[in-house]
């Protein structure tokens, strides 16, 4: 973000916070940064990055600077990690644009041996007595390692739960744990899951939101927009 502004600043001829930059013109900014979701449209989380993520790849330039954050994390893992190799991948050899990707995806450090124009960049650690202290300062090349149990332990999860996390990750990918090395909270027996079962409604609540996107509503006029909602508001009492 900070980059971005700093942007912004220099192409409006404004002051920015260094002694010296050298800093290009871009023709747009594009940022996929945050998690935010869609619910009410009936978008999660992962459907909202890829719609933005879409719209980049669609919309970026040689002369747009792109900032992507941790995309790819709303799926499982290979998932994950496919689409935000496949993203880093585009927008080297189809978009071209000067683009910061920061991932938690450590394979992904891997590529600046294949791509030439990729740089690695992290922030700097120092490790002391099992510590680990964040320096802030910006260096070449990835990070030696993921720091996510430490920050997990700056935010104040249990010892035991965190040692817990330490012996999984110890043991490699997740397996079903044996009955024997279950937690103690997860103790007892476990009823099956339930098979899923399709709403008694469902086709009738299919039938009215197809109808919902028939209406034109560019075109209705008032009356018929009063009539169409009174029909659907019966319809949906009568589902309910």
């Amino acid at each position: 973000r900070q980059a971005a502004l700093i942007v912004i600043m220099a192409q409006l001829g404004g002051f920015v916070p260094a002694k010296r930059a050298r800093i290009g013109i871009v023709d747009r900014i594009f940022a996929r940064i945050g998690a935010s979701d869609n619910l009410s449209e009936g978008e999660s989380t992962f459907m909202v990055e890829m719609r933005e993520a879409a719209h980049i790849i669609a919309s970026a330039t040689p002369a747009s600077l792109v900032l992507i954050d941790e995309v790819g994390r709303g799926t499982a893992t290979a998932d994950g990690l496919a689409i935000a190799q496949a993203i880093l991948e585009w927008l080297l050899v189809e978009s071209k644009s000067r683009t910061l990707f920061a991932t938690h995806f450590h394979e992904l450090t891997t590529l600046d041996a294949v791509y030439k124009e990729l740089r690695n960049l992290s922030v700097g650690s120092v490790e002391r007595e099992e510590e680990v202290l964040f320096t802030h300062e910006i260096q070449h090349g990835p990070a030696n390692r993921s720091y996510g149990l430490e920050v997990a332990k700056l935010a104040g999860l249990p010892t035991a739960l965190l040692r817990r996390a330490r012996t999984l990750l110890s043991e490699g990918p997740a397996t079903a744990p044996a009955e024997e090395r279950q937690l103690s909270i997860f103790a007892g027996n476990s009823a099956a899951a339930p098979e899923p079962v399709e709403p008694a409604d469902y086709k009738a609540l299919r039938a009215l939101a197809e109808e919902l996107r028939r209406v034109e509503t560019h075109s209705t006029t008032p009356l018929e927009a009063l009539l169409t909602l009174d029909r659907l508001v019966s319809t949906a009492l009568k589902i309910r």
